[in-house]
């Protein structure tokens, strides 16, 4: 994936224009972070023995291009899953150095987890918003907001109906993170169709076909089916 206002003005592939790479789960040696000891026995925590990573991300924040698009308006993961129970599901996300609000750190709204799925959308941003980067458009802006500074090899661990967002990348540097969504394999999936998260299928589907060949009339629960990859245990219903 490209920042919007980076990829009008520079096409060639480099740090400075790769923002995230998506499921890496064939990759073998980026799939070590999944099955790392020290990340399972806290995510089994969440999920039990049975153990699916769902969704993985190589994240990289680049410097500003002046537009304000390296932010991420605040929102829940859930809203991209097409399974449940929430409670089942959990992401490890580490940051690969330093990370401050300088840099675009991550930002959460504490005990926003025992809250709802809440409807997403695109923030009327001036400078534009990447592709699939929604929104929660009617949070309580007076939650108490907590600013994650981690250094390299920090993780933190969070429950998918969170609120969570990152600001914009002020500095000359990078603000790099990899991620993995884990979810119990006990989990069920779910239609999304006629929910606040069809828009996002019909998106993600319509990229799949264009860039894989994806057939159109595949589904959100198929993508999911085809990405996900166990990692400990048995491989039940997702």
């Amino acid at each position: 994936m490209r920042d919007v206002a980076i990829v009008k003005s520079e096409r060639v592939p480099s740090e400075k224009t790769v923002s995230k790479v998506q499921d890496f789960q064939e990759d073998k040696e980026l799939f070590r972070y999944c099955v790392l000891p020290e990340i399972l026995k806290y995510v089994e925590c969440f999920t039990g023995p049975n153990i699916m990573a769902v969704h993985t991300m190589l994240i990289n924040k680049p410097p500003d291009a002046g537009k304000k698009t390296s932010r991420h308006p605040l929102h829940q993961d859930l809203h991209y899953f097409p399974f449940r129970p929430s409670n089942n599901i959990v992401c490890a996300w580490t940051a690969m150095e330093h990370i401050d609000e300088n840099n675009g750190c991550l930002c959460v709204l504490p005990g926003t987890h025992k809250g709802h799925l809440k409807p997403h959308s695109y923030p009327k941003w001036e400078g534009g918003v990447n592709l699939m980067f929604y929104g929660i458009q009617d949070y309580d802006e007076n939650c108490p907001r907590v600013h994650l500074v981690m250094e390299k090899g920090d993780t933190v661990f969070f429950h998918p109906l969170l609120i969570h967002g990152s600001g914009w990348n002020k500095t000359q540097g990078y603000r790099k993170a990899i991620s993995c969504h884990f979810a119990s394999s006990d989990c069920h999936y779910i239609d999304v169709k006629g929910t606040s998260q069809e828009t996002f299928e019909r998106e993600v589907m319509e990229v799949a076909n264009r860039l894989h060949g994806i057939p159109k009339d595949a589904t959100l629960r198929d993508l999911y089916i085809f990405r996900g990859r166990l990692v400990k245990g048995k491989r039940i219903n997702l």
